[in-house]
Order: C-alpha cells, then sequence, then structure tokens
C-alpha cells in the first residue's frame, strides 16, 4: 500500500481552525438573536435561534446555557458603555451632580432594554466577562459614593449594590405602569435621589 503522502495538519492548526469555527457560530447566534430582538419577539427561544442560524441546538447551548447567558452575551457593549459613563461621574468634580447625571443614563438604558435589566439585578452571571462589568460597575459606583459621602451630599448607609437594587426597582415599575410616561421615570428618579439624601 502506498504511503499517504497528503499533509497532516498538525494538532495546534486543528485547534485553531476549530476555535475559529466555534467563533463564527458564535457570531451567528448573536446576530440572529439581535434580528430576532429587532423584529420585536424577545423570547429568544434557543431551538429557534439555533434554527434560524442554521447550527444545532447543541452548539447554540454550548456557547449559552441558558436564555440568560444570552442576554448578558447581548448586553455586553450596553453594560461597557454604564461602566464609563459610571467612571466619568466618579471623576465628576461635583460628585453629586455626578451620580444624578448616571443613576438618569442608567435608568434610561435599563429601560430601553428589559434583558440588560434583567442582566444588571441578576444576583447570579453565565459569563465571568459579566461578572467582571458588575465588579468594574460597583467600584466606579463606589468611589462615586465615597466621594458623594465625604462632601455631605448623601446618606452614610448607601452602598453601590444598594444603588443598583434600587435602579432595577425603579425599572419595574416604569415597565409595570399602565402607560409608558417618561414623566413617571423622573418622578421615581426624584424619589430615589430625596431619599440620598442624608437625613435632616
Amino acid at each position: 500500500m502506498a504511503a499517504y503522502a497528503g499533509r497532516v495538519t498538525p494538532k495546534g492548526e486543528q485547534g485553531q481552525a476549530l476555535r475559529a469555527d466555534a467563533a463564527r457560530n458564535r457570531a451567528r447566534v448573536l446576530r440572529v438573536a439581535r434580528e430576532r430582538l429587532a423584529a420585536g419577539d424577545d423570547s429568544l427561544q434557543l431551538n429557534a435561534i439555533a434554527r434560524l442560524a442554521g447550527v444545532g441546538v447543541g452548539t447554540v447551548y454550548r456557547h449559552f446555557p441558558n436564555r440568560h447567558a444570552l442576554w448578558e452575551a447581548l448586553s455586553a457593549e450596553r453594560f461597557q458603555e454604564l461602566v464609563d459613563a459610571a467612571q466619568a461621574a466618579a471623576a465628576d468634580e461635583d460628585p453629586l451632580a455626578g451620580l444624578h447625571r448616571l443613576l438618569r443614563f442608567a435608568l434610561l438604558e435599563a429601560s430601553e432594554d428589559s434583558g440588560f435589566a434583567a442582566v444588571l439585578e441578576s444576583a447570579s452571571d453565565a459569563d465571568a466577562q459579566t461578572a467582571a462589568l458588575k465588579a468594574e460597575l460597583d467600584g466606579a459606583v463606589a468611589r462615586l459614593l465615597d466621594r458623594a459621602r465625604r462632601s455631605g451630599a448623601i446618606r452614610r448607609d448607601v452602598e453601590a449594590d444598594d444603588v443598583r437594587r434600587l435602579l432595577c426597582g425603579i425599572e419595574h415599575a416604569i415597565r409595570s405602569g399602565a402607560d409608558d410616561n417618561p414623566k413617571r421615570a423622573e418622578v421615581y428618579l426624584d424619589v430615589l435621589l430625596e431619599g440620598l439624601r442624608p437625613p435632616r
């Protein structure tokens, strides 16, 4: 029998090809998920997304073991924008003004994207990137609150995680209302800001 003269692909190159193929599949799944969201379908059924993306169901579940994991991936860019806004607020010369601006920005982002709001309020994270972004966000907000406390602008017993939870509560209140009135968002936010003031 003649010896095989073809090129044997080294294991390293095989691994690179598999990783590239996995990355393409992941990007295809995310693209389809975004298209479904743009079409008004936020159910994000993984089996349906697999069919529309032309990949196996197992492929989708390897990348995103559940719907929340998919929401995390879809929210990564928006979450980074919130982290950037928090870091800018923490560096503001007026910490109270920075806090007001950050809370309004965060509420707008969460109100526009229910999936992002769910990721923001979740106690556990499927992806290490999400956990890292939350840690960055909490760190920036903690620095901001510390400066605001030192200036006497806010009460001393509120932490970064408290602010995140209160903001998610406002988002729920807005979403559960009978009408989508932006004035209600301002009212709720004003109540939160007033509550952050130190007791008289």
